[in-house]
């Protein structure tokens, strides 16, 4: 028989226990090292995102753009990105911070010609998009502005592109008349990352993701800043460059610093675009299921977009993309589970400890 003082001890272990393992499974945006435990798929769509379809899809992280066509008129409501988190899926905003684009809603025409001092060329593998001098002041309070407007829609976090910039500026045949040292370029860069994120997360819970794409050897000049801000990092074209395989040299060089930042307990989410879309089968299927195995054999989140690079559709593969059980679906049920039963036993011997006082 079980003494009165012994049972409350067990309850009050219970209890917490029960506690414990209720909140587990709700703090996925808390920390990155959560966020990677219960992420298992991602998608990435920057063009013609409907939350509908978004929050039907399955996945549990997307990154999406802040307007359906990048125009402030077509900005998503918080009401839709509040429906996207109502349906299990994390939403993350897309934001370039290194180049300034011609059709976002801080563009003045007359930059084509009178260019403010910031400005830079345009990048001639994508038309409408301008290098920046990111350390600006003047550039610095329009991604605050562009911030706020994320904020507002309620995005769980930023997707921050062009943080490779630093290599541009650094590069004395940028074409520009203007160039700095690496080392000062990275830092900068770093700075602003870490202003970005005080940023959000001061207007914020403080749960507000920051994952910058690629850019991942700026952690030569990091002294560990960058590193313990950053709550992951995203990856495009590790194992193939479209369809086409990339060498072995080439992805070891980059997964030495990505493999830091996934040892720090970041999230990792890789994008290859090995999709021919010609159909899951033939060569397609093997290059698809070759580029998932090795991202899954690696520790980081895959997902094979279309080889256009235009990240125009959602690209939903049945069974494989989303895959159809994650372990962190499981994980929650198996700990609800727990702490109901927990609840139940500690319940249990309350009552026998009431009944057994009533008998004496």
């Amino acid at each position: 028989m079980l003494d009165s003082t012994t049972c409350r001890k067990t309850v009050a272990l219970l209890f917490s226990i029960c506690i414990l393992l209720m909140i587990l499974p709700q703090s996925s945006n808390s920390t990155a090292s959560a966020v990677q435990q219960n992420i298992l798929s991602w998608a990435y769509q920057l063009q013609n995102a409907f939350p509908s379809q978004i929050a039907n899809s399955g996945f549990n992280l997307v990154v999406i753009d802040y307007s359906r066509d990048g125009s402030d008129s077509e900005a998503y409501t918080p009401s839709q990105i509040d429906m996207i988190k109502k349906s299990g899926i994390i939403p993350v905003a897309y934001i370039s911070i290194g180049e300034a684009e011609d059709y976002r809603f801080y563009w003045n025409d007359s930059w084509y010609s009178n260019p403010p001092p910031w400005l830079g060329k345009e990048n001639r593998n994508w038309s409408g998009d301008f290098a920046v001098k990111y350390w600006y002041p003047e550039w610095k309070a329009i991604i605050f502005q562009y911030l706020d407007k994320i904020i507002r829609q309620g995005f769980s976090g930023v997707y921050l592109d062009k943080v490779d910039e630093y290599e541009y500026w650094s590069n004395p045949d940028n074409g520009e008349n203007f160039t700095m040292n690496i080392t000062e370029c990275a830092r900068e860069m770093i700075k602003f990352v870490v202003e970005i994120a005080k940023y959000c997360r001061n207007k914020t819970n403080g749960d507000f993701l920051i994952i910058p794409q690629n850019a991942e050897s700026i952690l030569k000049y990091d002294n560990g800043t960058y590193l313990q801000t950053i709550s992951g990092i995203g990856i495009e074209s590790l194992w193939y460059n479209g369809t086409h395989k990339n060498s072995e040299n080439y992805i070891e060089s980059r997964m030495k610093w990505i493999n830091i930042i996934k040892n720090s307990g970041k999230l990792v989410l890789s994008v290859d675009y090995v999709d021919d879309g010609t159909g899951y089968q033939g060569e397609n299927k093997l290059r698809i299921d070759d580029y998932i195995k090795k991202a899954r054999d690696a520790g980081y989140i895959p997902y094979a977009a279309l080889a256009d690079f235009s990240l125009k559709k959602l690209n939903i593969i049945p069974g494989v993309q989303p895959p159809e059980n994650t372990y962190s679906e499981i994980n929650t049920w198996f700990f609800e589970i727990f702490a109901i039963c927990t609840i139940i036993i500690g319940v249990s011997i309350v009552t026998y400890i009431r009944i057994k006082k009533i008998k004496t």
